[in-house]
């Protein structure tokens, strides 16, 4: 039987999942025992490790965000770097398991994105939308003799999809509930929340980006320490300021928080050029740096819960937002946004709470995406992405035999 053949006649399969995100932290890696029914997976979480980039490649990789920095040379060659600094983290964390890479069944990795423009561009003649992720399956698949599924996003938007958000698959599969309509938060570099309806079926799932998650946090905090720092860690300078309404204000007036669904963000809008002018307003107007960094930690918390009143209320009131990724660990963001979402009688909790892991949970997505590929299943919601069809997302590699 083929590799592909007998991963799929297991009754329960170990799989690795891999994210690296917008905040370019590193490499989320989980690995993952599946089992259960396809519409009620049962997943435990066995292992779950970040490795941080190296600062050297975090640095490259920073500059493939920008076209006039990104030739097709720095491209190429950080595509196959990441694709041995991601075979790394699978191997790091089957170890850590006290497995070995025969134990294992599958690799799903995200890869990193350096480029996405969900919005077609009817250049010539086609509506075209197009998107990068980067982190070679191939090499993954050589250095860990694992048969590695990636390169996720394409297949939706070749189906006139945004090819995002894809977390929204996974969540409607692991966090449903007949009861009560729930919120799921992530807030890593972009932030993007899953509405989940109380007995939902998979077309009533719908998600989006809600706006800027950490980026413009860190930005700011990496600008103002001149790089010393990355991020504000536990929120402690936002706590030391006082959020600058006007300037608040300034930013709430962005045209992204009202465009219609479905919608994507990412660097491409609230990126380098975007915190510039944020800088700048600071300087231009006497702004302390705690006060700055205070409010664009309120602009994050206030994007969740104006996103709830505009796309969410008029349908449903929720009982809970649960909150993942980096952002639930910064004790002033939660705090603002507990606020802002108080008043909707909405509870705020984080995946702990729940019994799961903040850090890990978009690494077990892709585990699960990864999974439903090399059975020829479909993993994504058309009613999230926009698609016209659900599709089968993922590239399969096939690693030589030994």
């Amino acid at each position: 039987m083929s590799m592909i053949g007998t991963v799929r006649e297991k009754p329960v399969r170990r799989v690795v999942g891999m994210m690296s995100g917008t905040s370019v932290d590193g490499v989320d890696a989980a690995l993952v025992e599946i089992g259960g029914s396809d519409s009620r997976p049962e997943v435990r979480l066995l292992a779950f490790e970040n490795k941080p980039y190296p600062a050297r490649v975090r640095e490259k990789i920073f500059t493939l965000f920008r076209p006039e920095t990104a030739t097709v040379d720095k491209v190429g060659y950080m595509n196959f770097l990441l694709g041995e600094l991601y075979a790394r983290s699978a191997l790091s964390v089957i170890e850590k398991a006290g497995l070995k890479p025969g134990d294992v069944d599958l690799i799903g990795s995200h890869g990193q994105t350096i480029w996405h423009e969900p919005r077609p561009c009817g250049e010539d003649g086609f509506p075209i939308r197009y998107t990068v992720q980067i982190g070679e399956g191939a090499v993954i698949a050589q250095r860990t003799g694992i048969l590695t599924v990636s390169d996720f996003r394409v297949a939706d938007m070749a189906a006139g999809g945004q090819g995002a958000p894809l977390v929204p698959f996974s969540e409607y599969l692991l966090y449903r509930r007949e009861d009560a309509a729930i919120l799921l938060q992530n807030i890593g570099g972009i932030g993007n929340m899953t509405v989940l309806p109380a007995g939902a079926r998979p077309e009533e799932v719908y998600a989006f980006d809600t706006g800027p998650g950490n980026m413009i946090i860190d930005a700011v905090v990496s600008a103002l320490t001149g790089g010393r720092d990355t991020y504000d860690a536990g929120g402690a300078r936002g706590a030391r300021g006082r959020v600058c309404q006007e300037l608040l204000e300034l930013l709430q007036r962005d045209e992204y928080y009202t465009q219609p669904l479905p919608k994507t963000t990412g660097r491409e809008h609230f990126g380098v050029q975007y915190t510039g002018e944020i800088l700048a307003w600071q300087k231009a107007h006497g702004l302390s740096d705690d006060d700055l960094v205070a409010t664009v930690t309120d602009l994050t918390a206030w994007s969740i819960s104006a996103a709830y009143e505009r796309y969410v209320l008029p349908k449903y009131r929720a009982a809970e937002l649960v909150v993942g990724g980096g952002g639930s660990y910064n004790r002033t963001l939660m705090g603002f946004l507990k606020r802002r979402m108080a008043p909707h009688g909405v509870r705020v909790c984080v995946q702990e709470d729940l019994g799961w892991n903040s850090d890990a949970k978009e690494a077990v997505a892709f585990a699960l995406l990864a999974d439903r590929c090399v059975r020829e299943q479909a993993n994504t919601l058309p009613s999230v992405t926009g698609a016209n069809a659900p599709v089968v997302m993922g590239k399969i590699s096939l690693p030589g035999r030994r």
